[in-house]
Order: structure tokens, then C-alpha cells, then sequence
């Protein structure tokens, strides 16, 4: 499968080294010129190419990027593909979003509302780059860890699904993009290690406007 990557920062990068280890066709980019991401593609094995690029090449596009950048992404290439986002609010990075302050939306809804007609669907923004390659496991173990997604296409959560379960962790749906709050940032669910029941039980435990305490997710 070709995967797009928009955005080369700590997730955007261990997210291209697991589909390459998966033996996907990998192209990544960022904000800045293609030629900056030269020692990158060679460390990693993938492609580099600008945003507009990395949206028309993939089959499935991973976006990682800022979420106070969303709406540079370029929206004509994305169309009608699926799209994984692991954005997060971070609002002393991001500035204040009214929106999400006053939880009218998510921040993958934010997104999809930009990308008319992409398929959206929240992915690995609930795990820590650090372990996104520490916490891999074949899917025999029985230490395997939980991811959660969300999204409103069943057949875009059944290809996103697939690929979590090759990057090596199970997969636990949360519902539709407008529930995809419950693992968001300081959510009980966000960035804990969690197996596929543990993960239920924090999905469940969340409260819409209660959150931890901030970084308390971080080793």
C-alpha cells in the first residue's frame, strides 16, 4: 500500500519507520522544502516530497502535523481517501479553539470539516512517539497494547484497523468522529498503556470537560 505522510516531527517519523517495516511504499513530507527531509528518507527507507505531494501519493494519508496548522493541508488531493489523524489540542501550542473549548466539535471533526470529502478517522494520537515503536508487538503477544480510532466510514476503520494491527498493537473502536473526544488530550484513555479490556474501561470512563491533570499521561 502507498502511505502519505504530512508531517515529519516525532510521530509523523516512527509512524513512517512502522509502515516501512511493514513493507509499505512510504513517502513523507513537512512545511519546509522536500530537500530537508534528505537524511530522513535515508534513515527511514521511505520517499520525500512536499504536502501536496505525500496527499496525492498515498492510498491512506497520515496526518501528524500541529493542530493550529490543519487548514494549510491541501484539501483537493485528499478527497475521497482515507485519512488518518493524530492530531491533538494542545491550546498553549495551538492558541485557544473556541470550538473545542466549548466541546461543540472534536478535533478530528475540525479537521474533516476542512477536508470535505476525505475520510477521516482518528488514529495515534493517544500514544507517545517514544512508544509507538517501544510497545510494538506481533499479535500473538500477551503483552499487546490497545489503540483506539474513531470515524464515521466503516470501511476506512476496517483499512486503518488492519494497518494498527500490522504496526503491531490492537485496535479498539470508539464510535463515530463526534465520540472520538473520549481519547482525546487528558482523557482517561490518552497515551496510558492500555490492553484491548483496559482500554474499554477507560473509553467508557470518560467525561466530557474532566480531564487529568496535564502531563500526568507522561512517564
Amino acid at each position: 500500500m502507498k502511505i502519505g505522510i504530512i508531517g515529519a516531527g516525532f510521530i509523523g517519523r516512527a509512524l513512517a519507520r512502522l509502515a516501512v517495516r511493514s513493507d509499505h511504499d512510504v513517502m513523507i513530507s513537512n512545511s519546509r522544502a522536500a530537500k530537508t527531509l534528505g537524511s530522513t528518507a535515508v534513515a527511514i527507507g521511505c520517499k520525500v516530497g512536499t504536502a501536496q505531494e505525500a496527499a496525492a501519493f498515498g492510498d491512506v494519508v497520515m496526518v501528524a502535523v500541529p493542530l493550529m496548522n490543519h487548514a494549510d493541508l491541501p484539501v483537493e488531493p485528499l478527497a475521497g481517501k482515507i485519512v488518518m489523524d493524530a492530531n491533538n489540542y494542545y491550546p498553549a501550542r495551538d492558541g485557544r479553539i473556541e470550538a473545542l473549548d466549548n466541546e461543540t466539535t472534536t478535533t478530528s471533526e475540525l479537521l474533516a470539516a476542512h477536508l470535505k470529502g476525505a475520510k477521516v478517522v482518528k488514529a495515534f494520537n493517544a500514544i507517545l512517539q517514544a512508544d509507538l515503536e517501544k510497545d510494538s508487538r506481533p499479535a500473538s503477544a500477551p503483552d499487546r497494547r490497545a489503540l483506539p480510532i474513531a470515524g464515521d466510514d466503516a470501511e476506512a476503520k476496517r483499512i486503518c484497523s488492519g494497518l494498527i494491527d500490522q504496526f503491531g498493537f490492537d485496535v479498539v473502536d470508539a464510535g463515530p468522529l463526534a465520540d472520538s473526544w473520549r481519547f482525546q488530550r487528558a482523557m482517561p484513555a490518552y497515551c496510558i498503556p492500555l490492553d484491548v479490556a483496559g482500554l474499554h474501561k477507560a473509553l467508557a470512563a470518560a467525561q466530557r470537560g474532566v480531564e487529568l491533570p496535564h502531563g500526568s499521561w507522561r512517564p
